[in-house]
């Protein structure tokens, strides 16, 4: 069995109840502690090409941290991965990857495309 990679925050409710559902399909899985080992800026470029969207689309604007950083909505994708890069707490979650493929598990059901 192909194993699963999970960008993972135990204190998100998403985070916990997509990691649950691998869990309970027998999924093999690598946790990633995101927040604690944190994805460098060509990771997180990479996270952005398997999962096919753009980095406004990964950031999580109602973060503390990013109305301080003062990043407007115009904010070039450069400024973006580098925040995300310094300051993970503002990358969505959970992420999950197979393959060269990975899906936002928001809702936790969106991780079972991985698996068609």
């Amino acid at each position: 069995m192909t194993s699963v990679t999970i960008w993972h925050n135990p204190r998100c409710s998403k985070s916990r109840q997509t990691l649950a559902l691998l869990q309970d399909r027998g999924v093999e899985i690598v946790e990633r502690r995101y927040l604690e080992a944190p994805p460098t800026r060509d990771e997180i470029t990479a996270a952005l090409s398997a999962l096919g969207i753009s980095a406004g689309e990964l950031l999580r604007r109602g973060e503390a941290q990013f109305k301080s950083l003062e990043l407007g909505k115009d904010a070039p994708d450069a400024a973006l991965l580098d925040a995300m890069a310094e300051h993970p707490v503002l990358i969505e979650r959970p992420i999950v990857f197979k393959g060269s493929r990975a899906v936002l598990g928001r809702p936790p059901e969106n991780v079972l495309a991985l698996f068609d």
